[in-house]
């Protein structure tokens, strides 16, 4: 029999993140699109990332059809969280919004997914492209990033906002996540975590 789970954060009800997850307010508007292979993903930190923003919306699929009315948001200024040759740094780009917020557009996938999600939405391969900062580190210990920089959508949201949002901090979108790698960490015992993830 499947153990019940929380209908808001989608976790086992005896790991229910809901009391950590903050309801932080932001001027930017974050659009996150997920890669439907990513729902069922043990971490799944873009649907942490929605909960915990009052001005961002998470959307699964592969094609977007309302795509144009999502983008055409009133008054504010849309971008692409992702690499590539054009794109520019995000503190470069915050420097030219004159007061006007900012749209975060920010795929969830992996790297191919994600570059799919471009793919199949030519409208997100023709935005602006915005990057985080160099020398940033992801918390997730328990996985070697793919390159480095590389964060989770969790954390690079919440990096996006402290540049776009200066001083504003929002750390405290990140107190779930760290709750979740604590648990894995846990549950595979501190012994096997050291011996497999701490290694040099």
């Amino acid at each position: 029999m499947p153990r019940p789970h929380c209908p808001r954060c989608d976790r086992p009800l005896d790991h229910c993140l809901c009391a950590l997850i903050p309801r932080l307010p932001s001027r930017t508007r974050v659009l996150i699109l997920q890669h439907p292979s990513e729902v069922r993903h043990a971490l799944n930190t873009a649907r942490l990332a929605a909960l915990g923003l009052n001005n961002a919306e998470l959307r699964v699929g592969e094609r977007f059809e309302d795509l144009p009315a999502l983008l055409a948001q009133p008054g504010y200024r849309p971008c692409l969280l992702f690499p590539g040759e054009a794109a520019q740094p995000l503190a470069q780009f915050a420097a030219q919004l004159d007061g006007q917020p900012a749209l975060l557009v920010v795929p969830d996938g992996t790297w191919r997914k994600a570059r799919k999600l471009l793919h199949c939405n030519p409208l997100l391969a023709a935005l602006p492209r915005v990057t985080l900062a160099d020398g940033l580190q992801s918390r997730y210990r328990l996985r070697k990033a793919p390159m480095p920089g590389a964060l989770s959508t969790l954390e690079a949201i919440a990096s996006a906002l402290e540049t776009l949002e200066a001083p504003a901090r929002f750390d405290a979108l990140l107190k779930p996540f760290e709750a979740l790698i604590d648990g894995q960490i846990a549950a595979m015992g501190e012994e096997t975590f050291r011996r497999n993830h701490l290694r040099d």
